[in-house]
C-alpha cells in the first residue's frame, strides 16, 4: 500500500494510507542505504507486517525541522517577546527559497506592539509583500484557512513565537502544550519535541521543535545571492555581480534611495560574510 508519513517518534512511524493509520517499522535497508525516512515522504509499506517498504521520490526536503514535500512554509515571526529577528526571518527565507518551498511570514504578538512599531510592521509587510513574500498577521484566521486549504504547511520560526499557539487557535481541539517565555534566556521554552501533521482545513500542517540557529551549508554565495528576489527585480548591469564591493553595481545605489530596505541587505552582506568565515 502507499501512504504518507505524519509522524515519527523514536523508531516508529505513523503511516496515513486511503484505509487508515499504520505504525510500522522502517526496513533495515534504509539504514544501509543511509536513507532515513521523514515525515512527509509519501511511501510503500505492508500493511500485514507493519513495515515500510520504499520511499517514493521527493519533491523538496528539510534538515531543521526535517520533513519532506512542503508546500509552504510558513515562518512564525514574533514581533515581541522574544523580539523581532530580521537576520533569523531573512536567514529562513533564503533557506526555504532556496529548497523550493514557497515561504509566508506569518506575524504574531501584535497585541504587544505600540503605535510607532505598528508602523514599522506595515512597512515591512509592504515591502515583502512587493518582491513576492506573502505576509500574514496570526488573527487573520480566513486567509491562514484559504493558504492551508489542500497544502502541506510546515510552521518554523523562533523559539516562543506563537506556533503551537496558532496551531490551537485554529483548531482547539489539538490542545498542544505551550509555554511562556523564558525571561533568564530572552526567547521561548522549546515544547515541541517531535514533528507531526495535523488533518486541519483540508490541508496538513505541521508543529516542529523550535530553533534558533540555521545555517548555509548547502549552498553557494551565488546560491544565496539567487534567493533575493529583489536583486534579479533590478536586475544589476554585472551578470555575475555580488552586489558587494563592485563598481557601478545599481544594487547598492537602490539600497541608498531605500528601493531596497537596508536590512535586507545589511542581512545579505552579514551571511555571505558567514558562509567566508
Amino acid at each position: 500500500m502507499t501512504g504518507r508519513i505524519t509522524r515519527i517518534i523514536s523508531n516508529l512511524y505513523t503511516v496515513q494510507s486511503a484505509t487508515g493509520e499504520f505504525k510500522c517499522r522502517a526496513r533495515g535497508k534504509f539504514r544501509k542505504d543511509s536513507i532515513t525516512p521523514l515525515v512527509g515522504d509519501f511511501c510503500e509499506f505492508d500493511e500485514n507486517n507493519n513495515y515500510i517498504m520504499d520511499i517514493l521520490p521527493r519533491n523538496n526536503e528539510l534538515k531543521r525541522p526535517p520533513i519532506a514535500n512542503v508546500d509552504i512554509a510558513l515562518i512564525i515571526t514574533s514581533l515581541k517577546e522574544p523580539k523581532l529577528s530580521l537576520n533569523l526571518l531573512d536567514k529562513l527565507l533564503s533557506i526555504i527559497t532556496f529548497n523550493n518551498i514557497t515561504p509566508v511570514i506569518c506575524f504574531t504578538k501584535l497585541d504587544l506592539i505600540n503605535s510607532e512599531e505598528q508602523k514599522e510592521l506595515e512597512t515591512l509587510s509592504k515591502y515583502y509583500n512587493s518582491i513576492g513574500i506573502k505576509t500574514i498577521n496570526n488573527n487573520e484566521t480566513t486567509k491562514l484557512k484559504s493558504i492551508i486549504k489542500e497544502k502541506l504547511i510546515v510552521l518554523t520560526g523562533q523559539s516562543g513565537a506563537g506556533k503551537s499557539t496558532l496551531l490551537n487557535g485554529l483548531d482547539p481541539n489539538l490542545n498542544i502544550a505551550t509555554k511562556p517565555i523564558s525571561k533568564a534566556l530572552g526567547r521561548g521554552v522549546h515544547t515541541t519535541r517531535h514533528v507531526e501533521l495535523f488533518s486541519l482545513y483540508e490541508g496538513l500542517i505541521a508543529d516542529t521543535p523550535g530553533f534558533s540557529s540555521i545555517d548555509f551549508k548547502e549552498m553557494s554565495k551565488e546560491d544565496l545571492r539567487n534567493t533575493f528576489p529583489e536583486f534579479r527585480e533590478h536586475n544589476c548591469p554585472f551578470k555575475d555581480c555580488m552586489h558587494l564591493k563592485e563598481l557601478d553595481c545599481n544594487i547598492k545605489d537602490l539600497v541608498t534611495k531605500e528601493e531596497i530596505l537596508l536590512s535586507r541587505y545589511e542581512n545579505y552582506k552579514a551571511f555571505i560574510k558567514e558562509m567566508s568565515d
